[in-house]
């Protein structure tokens, strides 16, 4: 999440605890489109810093959910 804040504090200018705010706003609203079973993978992705790792999971669960490889 701190990577997160820090990019949005950087492009817009927005102090710190601002860009925390707008940056939990986003993530809750990413949330809420996610099926409960990968909303999870966000909270991991911001706070390993393990990207690749969590989206490799990720797509995992997504094939296993529309018939895909697992």
């Amino acid at each position: 999440m701190d990577e997160l804040v820090k990019v949005i504090s950087e492009r817009t200018g927005l102090p710190a605890d601002q860009a925390r705010g707008a940056a939990q706003a986003a993530v809750d609203f990413i949330k809420a489109k996610l099926p409960e079973s990968m909303q999870g993978y966000v909270d991991m992705a911001l706070n390993s810093g393990a990207i690749d790792d969590v989206a490799g999971q990720a797509g995992n669960v997504l094939g296993g959910l529309f018939g895909g490889k697992q």
